[in-house]
């Protein structure tokens, strides 16, 4: 599994202007069972994204199509681990 950090460069501004396409971007990775969960930061600096991915190269590919990430609006840091301990309800999320 790998957490997604976003920041946020330049203020809430750009934020909220890309943020419907934003969405439109993460719906698109809900659905093929990438995105874990997500949200804002608080205080609203970034971005949370818990993805599923085979590797480090599938999370940058998917985070190219990110409008923040087109538009310059964030930086992302990647960070990969291995869940060690996983609560019942969410097992079914870890990649084998």
């Amino acid at each position: 599994m790998f957490i997604v950090l976003l920041t946020y460069t330049h203020g809430l501004d750009p934020i909220l202007e890309h943020l419907e396409a934003h969405r439109t971007f993460l719906d698109k990775y809900y659905e093929t069972g990438n995105f874990i969960c997500s949200g804002a930061q608080n205080p609203r600096t970034g971005g949370v994204i818990l993805c599923r991915a085979t590797n480090k190269a599938q999370v940058e590919e998917i985070i190219k199509e990110d409008p923040f990430n087109i538009t310059g609006a964030a930086s992302y840091k990647i960070i990969d681990f291995e869940a060690s301990k996983l609560c019942v309800r969410v097992r079914a999320f870890r990649l084998k």
